[in-house]
């Protein structure tokens, strides 16, 4: 699965370029303004590579203006909220969230591990340099049923209790199993279901459950082979204009490498809808969740 991942990857970064250089080919005019990175990891690979320093200065080339910090372990997200003059300086707004995994071995089992449990509950009393952790995950449900796992349903349940924000890489069959636990839970579905799920199916979510948002981060048809958005995918955005907000989801150093191509990228495809929607799904949809104001 990685190696598969890491190779589509490649071609999604080539696909960036080309899809900027069509829509500079048509005069199309890329949308400029802040963005909000709403899936973003800075895993215990990245930090040698890629210290705060260096991704600060990233971020600020993009215009990224706030960002979702998650990261393998949670000491990643509290360097970046450490580095309160670099964030400073680039004008960044770190929103912490608690991460479920100490090690890679976290991700298949941690829905029935109740030491995850207790050291979400410990991270939460700790908070960081930035604040308060604002929300769980990213987690991820390899299979629909493990969203009856025991600490995946303690999990959305304190979610809820405590107006945390959830980020779920899961089909659409856990995402409705999810939110059975907590009907109110603020629930972001990262990639809007990354294996492709049917704009149907997320038409139908998103009327159900009006808390469900979804990330757009490798979401396949999103945009077709000029750049542009899919006419299915941009009707959804039309219907449920505060639902849906950007992300990198830089899970791997390669996708740190080819961040700028990757925000370029979205900015391309944002350009070709409505500004006021554009700024909606690049910013503020994020921002309001967060109680951020559009920035200076």
């Amino acid at each position: 699965m990685t190696t598969g991942l890491r190779r589509r990857d490649l071609l999604m970064t080539m696909a960036a370029l080309a899809c900027a250089a069509s829509a500079r080919a048509a005069g199309a005019e890329p949308y400029r303004g802040p963005l909000f990175d709403a899936h973003l990891h800075y895993n215990e690979e990245a930090h040698g590579a890629y210290p705060p320093a260096d991704v600060y200065a990233r971020l600020q080339r993009s215009g990224v203006r706030a960002i979702v910090a998650n990261s393998r372990p949670n000491r990643g997200t509290q360097m970046l909220a450490s580095a309160k003059a670099l964030a400073q300086a680039a004008g960044v707004t770190v929103v912490p969230f608690v991460r479920l995994y100490r090690n890679r071995a976290d991700y298949t089992g941690w829905f029935a591990d109740e030491s995850i449990h207790r050291m979400v509950l410990d991270e939460l009393a700790a908070g960081t340099p930035a604040g308060p952790y604002r929300g769980i995950g990213e987690f991820h449900l390899y299979e629909s049923k493990n969203a009856n796992g025991p600490v995946a349903r303690s999990l959305m349940r304190l979610a809820q209790e405590r107006d945390l924000v959830v980020l779920a890489h899961a089909d659409d069959d856990a995402i409705e199993l999810l939110m059975r636990h907590a009907p109110n839970a603020r629930l972001i579905w990262a990639h809007t279901g990354i294996g492709g799920v049917l704009e149907s199916k997320v038409r139908a979510l998103m009327t159900a459950h009006p808390t469900l948002r979804g990330e757009l981060s490798y979401r396949p048809g999103l945009i077709d082979i000029d750049g542009q958005p899919n006419p299915a995918w941009r009707a959804l955005f039309e219907e449920f204009p505060n639902r849906f907000m950007i992300g990198s989801d830089t899970w791997i150093n390669e996708r740190w490498a080819s961040y700028a191509e990757l925000m370029q990228q979205a900015r391309v495809w944002l350009g070709a809808l409505p500004a006021p929607l554009a700024l909606r799904i690049g910013w503020g949809n994020a921002a309001d969740l967060y109680g951020l104001p559009m920035p200076a």
